[in-house]
């Protein structure tokens, strides 16, 4: 009796394990299935962030950015952006190399997207305008706003 009994409590502790693990599975699943975008190396969801902890809302993103990104004409291009926290930004470019290497300066307002990881310096529409915010650092995204690749991709990251 007590052989049986043991038998008995053995296949249904492993039949609930099993079937845990196969939600476990399913979970995992169906979270690697939503849209995601991969910065820096974290891959981010940005299908519905409501609660969950995003740039916008738990990265402390205000304050100066500096870096040198490249430039097809010139040695690269120095940048400095200041975000504030009343969602203002102020952003200067130097083309270095150029005999003329004057600071260009623009100011106005940016915006996040909806996943609160990305924001857009709202009033440049000649030149990229979308950057990523991580952890002390913003990088530089492509002109349709997506990450840039490559042997260069290091060179987009703006830091603080």
């Amino acid at each position: 009796m007590t052989k049986q009994l043991l038998a008995i409590v053995i296949t249904a502790c492993t039949l609930w394990g099993c079937s845990n693990s196969k939600t476990s599975e399913k979970l995992n699943a169906d979270s690697l299935s939503k849209d995601s975008l991969t910065m820096g190396g974290v891959k981010t969801d940005t299908t519905k962030m409501g609660d969950q902890h995003n740039s916008m809302n738990s990265v402390d993103w205000d304050g100066i950015y500096k870096g040198i990104v490249p430039c097809a004409d010139c040695e690269g291009i120095e940048t400095t952006i200041v975000l504030g926290k009343e969602l203002t930004y102020s952003i200067k470019t130097k083309y270095l190399g150029k005999s003329d290497a004057k600071v260009f300066e623009e100011k106005g307002k940016f915006s996040w997207d909806k996943s609160g990881q990305i924001i857009t310096l709202n009033d440049i529409k000649d030149g990229p305008n979308k950057y990523f915010v991580g952890e002390n650092k913003i990088i530089q995204l492509d002109m349709e706003g997506k990450e840039i690749t490559g042997k260069l991709a290091d060179h987009y990251v703006l830091k603080k």
